[in-house]
């Protein structure tokens, strides 16, 4: 038989924040270089055009978006607004 002792650091939750913190900001950064490109790319384009390239883009990541809010960034793009993105502690 075997037999294995486990001992959780004092100081686990902080750490688990921390490295929880860093994956979001990953993850946030590239969305940011997505909406920054899709900004540059797209300013003045139809809305319908975007909304197709910002799905795509956002499957590409992992991502989903319901259709109103896809609308909402579409515009926000189309009428050259910059998005940015932030994780919030």
């Amino acid at each position: 038989m075997m037999s294995v002792k486990f001992e959780m650091s004092p100081t686990w939750k902080r750490d688990l924040n921390e490295m929880v913190q860093d994956a979001l900001r990953d993850v946030a950064a590239d969305y940011q270089k997505m909406f920054d490109r899709l900004g540059l790319q797209y300013k003045g384009r139809p809305i319908p055009e975007i909304k197709a390239a910002l799905r795509h883009e956002l499957s590409q990541l992992g991502g989903t978006i319901s259709d109103v809010e896809l609308t909402d960034y579409a515009t926000l793009i189309s009428e050259g607004t910059h998005i940015k993105i932030q994780v919030e502690r």
